[in-house]
């Protein structure tokens, strides 16, 4: 397996995939860090507001500017704050994803936690837009085998891994793989004093788009993901603009959101790029 390139094929003939994703994280990553008590500042959840006052309206134009659609992964508690987000998104032809209930991170709660997590998170989707979600994004980006176990007991696909290039299947669950450095957060993010100055968007912008031809030329899966309240600024969305722009105008590239790549990936017959999990060493003999 390790000397032959996978034959991968998208559908259309395409040559490749695009998917634009947004984790609308809001307030929820800093209500469960500050979980047993919210100090009296406010500059940091001022900062994170700016997605759902600004932000977010400005992705969305630039999404119908370009004619496409996007994934977004939306926490539970987000969604509960913000009554019309998920309804108005799938109304425009977006897709929605679940994102945790307060963007939980995986190595904070137990197996147990995570579980009610998901399934309130479920029942909230179903009871604002009356269906189910399909897909599921881990906060922070990581997973565990139980989490794995669950979104296959209700047939969830997954965007947080990033084991290849292409769909693949871990453990029985479909696999969106993401990237970390086609992240906005790790070059963009910045709350404070403390925290490393954010790059420039030229910068950026220029590395990104040589990701995306690279992602073309191989044939594989350019995975962007944004946040509103990072990449909703101006500037950075006439960076996103121009580079999609260019993506969406390339007639070898699907431009896609992740539930259809799952779907398609799953409909393949023949091409399998299929993991399972990771034994512990000591079941490998060493103690």
């Amino acid at each position: 397996m390790i000397w032959d390139a996978p034959d991968y094929r998208w559908p259309g003939g395409y040559k490749a995939a695009a998917c634009f994703s947004v984790d609308v994280d809001a307030l929820s990553p800093y209500l469960w860090q500050m979980r047993d008590g919210l100090p009296r500042t406010l500059a940091v959840t001022e900062h994170r507001q700016y997605g759902m006052r600004t932000g977010f309206r400005r992705m969305v134009a630039m999404l119908d500017r370009l004619g496409i659609k996007g994934t977004f992964f939306v926490p539970a508690v987000v969604a509960e704050d913000n009554p019309e987000l998920l309804p108005g998104l799938l109304e425009r032809g977006h897709e929605i994803g679940l994102h945790g209930y307060f963007h939980e991170l995986a190595g904070e709660i137990t197996d147990d936690q995570f579980t009610y997590a998901l399934d309130t998170s479920i029942a909230l989707f179903e009871s604002q837009t009356g269906q189910s979600p399909a897909g599921f994004r881990s906060p922070a980006w990581e997973m565990t085998p139980h989490m794995l176990a669950e979104l296959k007991r209700r047939g969830l696909w997954d965007s947080s891994l990033m084991g290849h290039d292409l769909p693949y299947r871990i453990d029985d669950v479909t696999e969106v793989p993401v990237r970390w450095d086609i992240d906005d957060a790790i070059f963009f993010k910045f709350l404070g004093p403390g925290d490393r100055p954010a790059r420039s968007h030229l910068e950026i912008g220029r590395s990104w788009a040589d990701e995306a031809q690279a992602q073309i030329r191989d044939g594989s899966l350019f995975m962007m993901t944004v946040h509103d309240w990072i990449s909703g600024r101006a500037a950075r969305i006439d960076m996103l603009e121009d580079l999609w722009r260019s993506l969406v105008d390339d007639g070898r590239v699907w431009v896609a959101t992740c539930g259809e790549i799952a779907r398609h990936h799953d409909s393949q017959a023949g091409f399998e790029t299929t993991t399972g999990g990771i034994e512990p060493v000591k079941d490998r003999g060493f103690r």
